[in-house]
């Protein structure tokens, strides 16, 4: 068995076992009554995965690569990490939003402006991602440079 079906195999063991503690876990701690809400959340998640985050990423993923042929590989993964991570937060957060415009009859249950501090929050990630992938170029320059033969003459 070589070396990197080692690790799938240990990873996906791994895998398993920590989805048989969130199952025992969840049958222990949730009422049975919730089970129905659980799992439409589930389903819900799974959509909006299947259905808007992993489309938009590998769409964005196809467009930087046709637009600039020579995109590298670092620069996709720090750009794509960065939908996934803001489309993780919005799905975290769009329910708040969603019953906070709706209404709630305790007012201190949503006492946050979700919709401002999303936005907040998409505002410094795409800093992060612009600096991130500035960061990158930078270096790789500088390591494309040291390692030219011009420099070395």
């Amino acid at each position: 068995m070589t070396v990197t079906r080692r690790w799938q195999t240990a990873l996906v063991l791994i895998g398993l076992a920590l989805l048989v503690i969130g199952g025992l876990v969840l049958l222990d701690d949730v009422n049975p009554k919730r089970y129905l809400g659980l799992g439409l959340w589930f389903a819900g998640a799974l959509v909006i995965h299947d259905g808007l985050i992993a489309p938009l990423v590998f769409g964005v993923d196809l467009m930087m690569r046709r637009v600039g042929r020579r995109v590298p590989l670092a620069v996709l993964l720090i750009v794509q990490g960065a939908i996934v991570v803001g489309a993780i937060v919005a799905l975290l957060v769009f329910p708040e939003i969603a019953k906070k415009n709706i209404g709630t009859a305790n007012p201190t249950l949503l006492p946050l402006d979700y919709t401002g501090n999303l936005v907040g929050f998409y505002v410094v990630l795409a800093v992060l991602t612009a600096a991130a992938v500035a960061g990158y170029c930078w270096w790789a320059a500088r390591r494309q440079k040291l390692r030219s033969p011009s420099s070395q003459a």
